[in-house]
């Protein structure tokens, strides 16, 4: 079996050279770095990664705690970390807490035996118990940062404005705001506020229905909206706190014989892939989910680093307008 020495005699390089190449540190020319992948060819040479890891002291490695795997906005943003951390030549240690506390503590201990660089922490629950001595990194994304050094949000606030104007500029004189997690001051909360003032600017009537959604989807949809339906039949136009709560909410309009958006108009929240399947199309918010978790990843570099970073970084929304809410002068 080859070792760092016989690369090194291959390439006609110092030991140590080699040493820093394979671990990535100071300045190395692109003909030295190209001798030793070809030695490492040649000869059939593999980094022993544990051994270098704890010379480091970590892994080339970040830890990924999400609530659910299965859930369409998880799924689009652990696909967009795992892109970023391709990029960035990282592995993600995936863990799926199911939205549990006492799991995601004991999580962030796996983290810690698998000597990741950092950990990035996914919605979820709002508290958590950080051990002291946690000598790492930990950047949440779309939750606030108790117990972590730096959190990543979309404005959450924008996009309730952005919703509120874009149903009333369709003319809908009464609103509706149905919201997912409910009992936990999360980032999304900010969503109601941003609708509900802009309702009070414009004068118009808008009211909220609070869905216990304890692992981010409705148990039995249609019952939940059956019980509501007094409420709900009254809103010309429903901003819905996500896009898969707003899919279910329009298949329930559609078997109760509503058109949409004739007689009543739907907007959601991330534009995940399903936004655009359903029909008819979904108006949602867009969160720039590939910007959160490169910004994410960068966090944790700079607080590996010792650089100071901001506590709270927000990136912008964007209105997606599809045939959710057409106007009714489009469809005549």
């Amino acid at each position: 079996m080859a070792t760092i020495k016989d690369v090194a005699k291959e390439a006609g390089l110092a030991v140590g050279t080699v040493s820093r190449i394979l671990n990535n540190r100071g300045y190395i020319s692109d003909q030295a770095r190209l001798s030793v992948e070809e030695a490492m060819k040649k000869l059939n040479y593999h980094p022993n990664e544990t051994a270098r890891a704890l010379k480091r002291r970590w892994f080339d490695m970040i830890g990924l705690i999400v609530p659910r795997i299965d859930h369409p906005y998880f799924s689009l943003l652990i696909q967009s970390l795992t892109q970023e951390a391709n990029a960035r030549k990282k592995h993600l240690l995936l863990l799926n807490s199911d939205g549990i506390r006492d799991r995601e503590n004991e999580y962030i201990e796996v983290c810690r035996r698998n000597q990741v660089e950092g950990i990035i922490l996914c919605n979820g629950n709002l508290d958590l118990d950080r051990p002291k001595d946690l000598d790492l990194p930990v950047v949440t994304i779309e939750r606030k940062s108790e117990g972590g050094d730096a959190s990543i949000e979309c404005n959450n606030y924008e996009g309730g404005i952005l919703a509120a104007e874009h149903l009333i500029s369709c003319g809908c004189d009464s609103l509706l705001h149905i919201q997912g997690i409910t009992g936990e001051s999360m980032p999304a909360h900010q969503r109601w506020k941003g609708f509900q003032e802009t309702c009070r600017g414009y004068q118009v009537d808008c009211v909220r229905i609070e869905a216990s959604l304890p692992d981010y989807q409705l148990s039995d949809p249609e019952d939940f909206f059956r019980t509501h339906w007094e409420t709900i039949r009254q809103a010309r136009g429903v901003f819905l706190s996500d896009d898969l709560l707003a899919v279910e909410f329009i298949r329930y309009l559609r078997k109760v014989g509503m058109k949409i958006p004739e007689d009543m108009k739907v907007i959601g929240f991330d534009d995940i892939p399903l936004a655009s399947m359903v029909t008819p199309e979904l108006t949602t918010l867009r969160q720039p989910v590939r910007e959160m978790g490169k910004a994410a990843m960068d966090m944790i570099r700079r607080i590996r680093n010792h650089a100071e970073v901001p506590e709270r970084t927000v990136f912008p929304v964007e209105l997606i307008v599809r045939n959710t809410t057409k106007k009714s002068k489009d469809n005549m």
